[in-house]
């Protein structure tokens, strides 16, 4: 990971963890993919992408193309399993802008085929 992704990625941490959810693992990778971070909110496990772009784009959502989603469920079912932990879990990407990380969107709850679909 480059030194900007890590800025974001440490950025969005803190803003999770200032928003009362717990932080469980950053980066948790495996043979099909990289989740950023995986945190929880009660009993509600979230897997979290962080996407960020020093300048303004209105494509930052469409980045996460059908690949990728793919990549990131197999990954956060491989989690599950491997922690024997019940599927009970969402999906949230985080969006941010700009030379100091922006929150441009906290989209909760992402369903896999609205990303191509939606302008954020």
């Amino acid at each position: 990971m480059n030194q900007k992704g890590s800025t974001a990625e440490e950025w969005a941490a803190q803003f999770l963890q200032h928003q009362g959810l717990t932080l469980i693992a950053r980066n948790y990778q495996c043979r099909f993919g990289e989740i950023d971070a995986i945190a929880r909110d009660g009993t509600t496990l979230i897997f979290i992408e962080v996407r960020w772009r020093h300048r303004t784009s209105s494509l930052l959502i469409e980045s996460i193309d059908a690949h990728k989603q793919r990549c990131w469920w197999l990954t956060a079912q491989h989690y599950l399993a491997r922690h024997g932990l019940p599927a009970h879990c969402r999906f949230d990407v985080l969006l941010l802008e700009g030379s100091h990380c922006h929150l441009r969107h906290w989209l909760q709850n992402v369903e896999f085929d609205s990303f191509s679909r939606e302008s954020y």
